[in-house]
């Protein structure tokens, strides 16, 4: 699969324009889809014990996306697979009132993936750029010294994450960035859908309603943020996502295809451990 095209080049400020959430690519149907996948994972959990086993990198996955746009059931089927206890799976909402107390990466840094480990967040400190963006009264509760709040501020916190991302990378961690790209009409199915099923009920907030209404503004804050900060060491994928099954796919590719580049192998075992080991397996008779 041919996951480059998804992937957003630096400062492009219409990949997200540019990018049909309808798109299923090379698949024909949902059949061929759930077949990649189901591969796809098998892969995946291959290259997650090896990734343990070195124990010299880390990967974080960040999932981003309009409300309603598949980021719970993409993380669920797509790490369907691995072993939970080298994953590590973080859902941030509305920062608390000690959160507020730190800068806003804090909170999200305090969590990040451990060597060997896959750290996934469902939103992330892209808030920051994103709702606290379209909600200026939201950056009022970070308590800035007023002199820090000025018009650049946007154009400074793109500066600062492109320079935490940039240093995750120099420290061993690799970053995958993925914002769900749904339409409109999809949303409101999708949130419909939610009154109309019982069982769906507890999905629904009435905030979701109020948010829909701000869809543009939150189009402009997401176009503005990928192209800031989508770099080689850290790039953001537009995974079109109207369609579930081919948003799971997708996904599940771009983080084999990165593992894959990794030089990931079992540790070597020196001829002196080799020795060692060979006295214990004659104690074990």
């Amino acid at each position: 699969m041919d996951t480059d095209r998804y992937r957003v080049r630096a400062n492009d400020s219409s990949a997200l324009r540019r990018c049909r959430s309808d798109d299923t690519g090379r698949f024909k149907n949902k059949e061929e889809a759930l077949e990649h996948l189901e591969k796809g994972v098998v892969r995946l959990s291959h290259l997650q014990e090896l990734l343990f086993a070195q124990d010299r990198h880390a990967l974080l996955l960040i999932f981003q996306g309009m409300d309603a746009s598949g980021k719970d059931g993409t993380i669920k089927h797509v790490m369907s697979g691995v072993n939970p206890q080298g994953t590590d799976v973080h859902a941030f909402g509305p920062p608390s009132v000690d959160e507020l107390q730190h800068d806003f990466l804090w909170r999200t840094t305090t969590v990040l993936p451990t060597r060997g480990r896959i750290g996934i967040f469902d939103r992330s400190y892209y808030e920051e750029v994103l709702a606290v963006r379209v909600h200026r009264s939201l950056l009022e509760n970070e308590r800035l010294p007023p002199s820090r709040v000025t018009r650049k501020i946007w154009t400074e916190r793109f500066e600062d994450i492109r320079a935490f991302e940039r240093h995750l990378w120099r420290n061993g961690t690799i970053v995958r960035k993925f914002y769900l790209h749904i339409s409109r009409a999809e949303q409101a199915r999708r949130l419909a859908e939610r009154i109309d099923d019982p069982a769906k009920n507890w999905k629904f907030s009435e905030r979701d309603v109020i948010e829909r209404r701000k869809w543009g503004e939150y189009a402009r804050a997401y176009a503005a943020a990928l192209a800031e900060t989508s770099r080689a060491e850290a790039p953001w994928y537009v995974v079109p996502a109207d369609h579930k099954w081919f948003a799971h796919a997708v996904v599940a590719e771009i983080i084999v295809q990165t593992l894959e580049s990794l030089p990931l192998a079992f540790p070597r075992v020196t001829a002196r451990q080799r020795q060692h080991l060979r006295s214990l397996r004659r104690a074990l008779r």
